[in-house]
C-alpha cells in the first residue's frame, strides 16, 4: 500500500511538466513570428464603417486601384487631346461602317458617275491625317510644358525660348506672335475642311450640266426620245446630290476635328504665356 502512494505521488507533477515543455516550446519562437501568427488570425478591420460588409473589400480594391493609378499617372491631363482626338474619329467611322453595312456608302459610289465623292472622300483622308499629326505634335508640347521641366531639345522650347529674359511689353509682343504662329499652324486644316464644302458644290454644278445635257428642246415631243432624256436627268441630279451631300457631311467631320486641334493650341498658347510669365517672376 505505501507502494502504490510512492508510485501516485511521483506520477502527479507529470502533467504540468508537460504543460511547461509546451510552454517552453512556443516561448521558443520569435516575438515577430507570432505577432504575423495573430495578425492572420485576427479579423481585418472594417475599411468603412459607414458600408454594408459585402462592399468593404470592393470599396478597398477600387481605392487602391486609384491610388496606384494616380502615383503612376501624376499628370491626368497626359495626352487627354489625343484620347478626344481618337475618341472623335472612331465615333465617326463607327457611323460610316455603319452606312457602308446598308449600302449607302454604295449606292453614292453607284450613282456618281464622275467619281467626284471618291475625290472629296481622299481629300477628307488628308486632312484628318494632317490634322492627326497636329494633335499629336500639340499634345507633346502640352505635355512638355506641364511637366515644368522643358529643356532645350524639348517640343515646346521653341516657342518659349523667345519669350525668356524679356519686358513685360516685349514679351507682349512676342506673345502675340506666338498666337499668330500657333493659329497659322493649324489653319491648313480649316482650308481643307473648306475644299470639301467647295467640291461637293463643283459636284453639283457638275450633276446639273450632266443631267441638262440629255434634254434635246426639239425631241420633246417625241415619245420614244423621252425615256433616255429622263434616265440622263436622274443620273445628273443623282451626282449633283450625292456630291453635296458627301461634300457637306465630312466637312463637319473635318470641322469638329479642326475645333478640338484649335482648343488644344489655345491651350498652348496660354501655356506657353505663363510660362514666360512664371519665369521672369523667377
Amino acid at each position: 500500500m505505501t507502494k502504490t502512494l510512492i508510485r501516485v505521488g511521483n506520477k502527479e507533477p507529470a502533467a504540468p511538466a508537460a504543460a511547461t515543455g509546451r510552454a517552453g516550446r512556443a516561448g521558443g519562437l520569435p516575438s515577430a513570428a507570432l505577432d504575423d501568427l495573430y495578425s492572420r488570425l485576427a479579423p481585418p478591420p472594417a475599411m468603412n464603417d459607414g458600408a454594408p460588409p459585402e462592399h468593404q473589400s470592393l470599396r478597398g480594391l477600387v481605392a487602391w486601384g486609384w491610388e496606384k493609378a494616380r502615383e503612376h499617372t501624376p499628370d491626368a491631363h497626359r495626352y487627354l487631346l489625343v484620347l478626344r482626338f481618337a475618341l472623335l474619329n472612331l465615333v465617326g467611322f463607327a457611323l460610316l461602317g455603319a452606312a457602308y453595312a446598308q449600302g449607302l456608302v454604295h449606292n453614292v459610289i453607284d450613282a456618281d458617275r464622275t467619281y467626284l465623292s471618291v475625290l472629296i472622300f481622299l481629300v477628307f483622308l488628308g486632312g484628318l491625317a494632317i490634322c492627326a499629326r497636329k494633335v499629336w505634335q500639340t499634345s507633346c508640347e502640352l505635355n512638355s510644358l506641364r511637366a515644368r521641366d522643358a529643356a532645350v531639345a524639348s517640343p515646346a522650347m521653341r516657342h518659349l525660348a523667345p519669350l525668356l529674359g524679356r519686358t513685360a511689353e516685349s514679351r507682349g509682343n512676342l506673345a502675340n506672335a506666338v498666337r499668330l504662329r500657333l493659329s497659322h499652324r493649324i489653319a491648313i486644316v480649316r482650308n481643307i475642311a473648306n475644299t470639301l464644302v467647295l467640291l461637293g458644290l463643283i459636284g453639283t454644278v457638275l450633276g446639273f450640266i450632266i443631267a441638262l445635257s440629255g434634254v434635246d428642246p426639239e425631241r420633246v415631243a417625241d415619245i420614244e426620245a423621252i425615256a433616255p432624256m429622263v434616265s440622263t436627268l436622274i443620273r445628273g441630279m443623282s451626282t449633283a446630290l450625292y456630291t453635296t451631300l458627301v461634300g457637306a457631311i465630312l466637312n463637319v467631320w473635318l470641322t469638329a476635328n479642326h475645333q478640338l486641334l484649335a482648343s488644344g493650341t489655345v491651350k498652348l498658347i496660354a501655356a506657353v504665356v505663363e510660362r514666360a510669365e512664371d519665369h521672369a517672376r523667377d
